[in-house]
């Protein structure tokens, strides 16, 4: 235990040092890639994306790649869900697989994306005409794609994780732009099976750089009439962020469980968060998963926990529920999750489906 002890101390020494010179070093913004942080996995999703502590599959290389160290064969995942009533369509896929005994690496890819847009900066040509036949179509598409490596430490019950992130955004042919970033993560699970999980995202911060086509830029400038504006910002840097979890699963009476997980979620910055200071910002999750039999799944959580200004400049707590269910037969998982990407009020709701496979199923 003291062996324990020694190395969280270390661990949460280095990773507030990276923090602390990444977020007072860098002319930052609030929001930065918000496209990496909706989630992946319905099963997740629908516990409020509580599963920084327990998250052992596939889908950890997003969650907490430590994780991926319980990866005992080759696994692939799918995901996809619509949001704003099917205008965006998010979609994720993951592989993952085990190296040896002691450690497993995982890739992913998510694409966030709004398509057939129209655009009509040359709706009118030079000579004030009309011409419909000018109008063309265009995309503004995000892409993440995360290589993931894990490795069991000589502490048993002791993992850690890491991510590389490359960060690809497109605007049709107005802007686009590169980013990296990584990740570091731990997961330990004490005898009595508590888990306890950290994940920091971001933790050097992610930096993008974006390229802007000045000529398809002033098109918009002349196609509408009164505007001026400079050039946007061709960088941007992504605040670092650390979530802390703790899980426990209950079994009773052979076929019955429980799955629980509470979740901090912090961000560097002050914003709208039910704990928010100039330093940090706290929001909780808690996911519950029962569980039947280890195939039939039902599951429910509470998160996103925000100080909401009403019009009479009262305030109230307004928090983001979300429910799910869950299919398992061998190494086949089918999952459903009913959530949204805002609040309780604000934000449209939507039907997340994720397939699961362990390639085990067919050996």
């Amino acid at each position: 235990m003291q062996t324990m002890n020694c190395f969280l101390k270390k661990t949460f020494t280095t990773l507030l040092l990276l923090l602390s010179v990444s977020v007072f070093s860098q002319a930052v913004r609030k929001y930065s890639n918000e496209f990496m942080n909706i989630g992946v996995d319905a099963a997740a999703l629908g516990m409020s994306n509580a599963v920084t502590a327990h998250s052992a599959d596939v889908n950890s290389g997003y969650w907490n790649p430590a994780g991926l160290v319980h990866v005992e064969d080759n696994q692939l995942a799918l995901m996809h869900s619509s949001y704003f009533e099917s205008i965006a369509n998010y979609d994720y896929i993951g592989f993952a697989m085990p190296i040896d005994d002691r450690s497993a690496i995982g890739i992913s890819l998510i694409r966030f994306a709004v398509d057939d847009i129209l655009n009509t900066t040359d709706l009118i040509d030079d000579e004030g005409n009309i011409n419909y036949d000018r109008i063309s179509l265009f995309s503004t598409a995000d892409y993440g794609v995360t290589f993931s490596y894990a490795r069991k430490l000589p502490l048993d019950g002791l993992n850690y994780g890491i991510n590389a992130k490359v960060i690809r955004r497109v605007i049709g042919d107005f802007a686009s732009s590169w980013g990296f970033g990584l990740d570091a993560a731990i997961q330990f699970q004490t005898r009595d099976e508590w888990k306890f999980g950290i994940m920091a995202r971001d933790i050097t911060t992610t930096f993008n750089t974006w390229s802007i086509n000045e000529e398809a830029y002033q098109k918009i400038q002349d196609a509408v009439e009164g505007q001026n504006q400079e050039l946007p910002e061709t960088t941007e840097i992504t605040l670092p962020k650390l979530q802390f979890g703790v899980s426990k699963k209950f079994i009773f009476r052979h076929d019955y469980s429980l799955l629980t997980e509470v979740d901090l979620n912090i961000r560097f910055e002050q914003n709208n968060d039910v704990l928010s200071t100039s330093f940090a910002s706290i929001s909780p999750a808690v996911g519950l998963e029962f569980g039947y039999i280890d195939m039939i799944y039902l599951r429910t959580g509470v998160g996103n926990f925000q100080n909401e200004m009403l019009l009479d400049n009262n305030e109230r707590v307004s928090f983001q529920p979300s429910m799910g269910v869950g299919f398992k037969y061998k190494g086949i998982q089918i999952d459903y999750a009913f959530t949204d990407i805002g609040d309780q009020s604000i934000a449209l709701y939507s039907n997340v489906f994720s397939l699961k496979i362990d390639f085990s199923v067919f050996r």
